[in-house]
């Protein structure tokens, strides 16, 4: 599967919308804007103020949802959910925004995170009864909330929050309001918005500028947001921690166009790429990117060290989604099917190839491999992030570490395996000053977990990796 050639996935996007007549719509264009975030299942739960109405499906927004479905769920308040379907966790069961009906109300719930005691809250709810529907750590917030002994849902769904450990960044829609949660250290990124009257929520600002909604702020770590009618109230259900937003946020998963914590991906990328270009000195022709998280780094790389930018790659944007690779062979073409060597740009040249991250090595094997086989001379691989050797456990599907390439190699074995004649990774020191570089001196937090093993929260002893819990029964 093309899976293969792109190995680092997020979990999934979320969005939400309050007090607008076109909410579930409107929801529809948003989810369209963060479907890079997840590409496996989509779904939409709107509400009249009297029902919720869910509609979801497998497959790309575009697939699960038409004009006529979409009508049908027609409402002023909506919350909406793109996934990426970890190993194992593919099924329709899973695919938010989970729906819960109980003769005292309904909810809905969209999550964006792992949380890192699923497993431990999930045993304590089974031996007070609880029978779990889906594989999902969703649901262990859904049976939290009913289960609380508070007389209010404020008070139910705090409480609630307050127990889940880890990343996760939620909505929670009722009939007569939308709910807004992010975990104390922020390890995802979620943002706040204005339309109109009406209040919008998303996990990126690009979901903003598809609907024409307007930037309002970062939703802060720990904060619980009610929504109603009457407006907004802004509240708390843990004391802030550390600021610890997910650093592959800016380095890989978010879109160039969007903002998170007040600093532009795409010029994040661009000051990594240049500070690669001072950490490292190699004599080429040209600078390249791999499309398309990589050309930001790979302009600012060209533009500190002086060496032309082109465009040695092109991206076939066409690609089916679902392409089957059942064989060794197939999976060598199916690279060339994504990714295609402009031939007259690298034929005769020493390429610096600028990637994001290396995860188990594959894909930059192939990549190198179809430079050289255009006629590059040279290939020099530079990575705008360090080595990746820990997995993560907030919900980016990053492999144990016995498939991490950096985990179990020498940068020098990693050159010799992905066939490079040189290989060099950004330092962590110049990642994050960088990153968080709005003015000189200023930065902002970061998790660095995947990469020093370091992490911001504890890690339970039965904590499960996002790409395996979804096997976990």
């Amino acid at each position: 599967m093309l899976a293969e050639i792109r190995s680092l996935n997020e979990e999934c996007g979320i969005f939400g919308i309050w007090g607008h007549a076109n909410a579930t719509q409107l929801t529809y264009y948003g989810l369209h804007a963060l479907q890079h975030r997840g590409q496996e299942g989509a779904g939409i739960v709107s509400t009249d103020k009297n029902y919720l109405k869910a509609l979801k499906g497998e497959g790309m927004v575009s697939e699960v949802f038409t004009p006529e479905k979409i009508d049908a769920i027609a409402g002023t308040g909506a919350i909406g959910h793109v996934r990426y379907a970890t190993a194992g966790g593919s099924g329709i069961e899973n695919v938010q925004p989970l729906l819960f009906n109980s003769t005292t109300g309904s909810l809905a719930i969209s999550h964006n995170g792992n949380l890192v005691n699923a497993n431990s809250l999930k045993s304590h709810l089974e031996r007070q009864g609880s029978i779990f529907q889906t594989t999902s750590d969703t649901e262990v917030l859904a049976h939290l909330i009913k289960r609380s002994g508070y007389a209010t849902f404020e008070e139910q769904a705090k409480n609630a929050l307050s127990l889940l450990k880890g990343a996760f960044a939620c909505l929670i829609l009722k009939e007569e309001a939308m709910y807004v949660a992010l975990d104390p250290n922020g390890l995802r990124p979620l943002s706040l918005g204005k339309l109109g009257d009406a209040w919008v929520v998303a996990s990126e600002t690009c979901a903003f500028d598809i609907i024409g909604a307007e930037f309002v702020r970062s939703v802060e770590p720990g904060e619980f947001l009610v929504i109603t009618d009457e407006g907004l109230r802004a509240e708390r259900f843990a004391y802030p921690q550390e600021r610890s937003i997910c650093t592959m946020e800016y380095v890989y998963f978010s879109r160039p166009d969007s903002d998170i914590d007040g600093i532009n991906v795409h010029a994040a990328r661009k000051r990594l790429g240049k500070q690669l270009a001072k950490e490292i000195q190699i004599d080429a022709d040209v600078v390249t990117g791999v499309p398309d998280s990589s050309i930001s780094a790979a302009i600012g790389f060209s533009e500190e060290s002086g060496i032309p930018y082109e465009l040695g790659l092109i991206k076939n944007r066409y690609v089916g989604r679902t392409f089957i690779q059942p064989s060794q062979d197939l999976r060598e073409q199916g690279v060339k099917m994504k990714l295609s060597p402009v031939r007259q740009v690298v034929k005769g040249k020493r390429v610096i190839m600028v990637d994001d991250s290396i995860v188990r090595g594959t894909t930059s094997r192939r990549i190198v491999k179809l430079l050289k086989e255009a006629g590059a001379t040279e290939v020099h691989v530079v990575i705008s992030s360090p080595p990746i050797k820990s997995p993560c456990f907030y919900g980016i599907d990053i492999s144990t570490s016995g498939e991490l390439i950096a985990a179990n190699n020498t940068i020098e074995e990693m050159r010799e395996i992905i066939g490079a004649d040189s290989l060099t990774f950004l330092s962590v020191d110049g990642m994050v000053q960088n990153i968080g570089r709005t003015d000189p001196g200023s930065s902002c937090g970061h998790c660095l977990g995947c990469f020093t093993g370091e992490y911001p929260t504890h890690i339970y002893p039965d904590t499960v990796l996002p790409h395996e819990k979804e096997k976990v029964k």
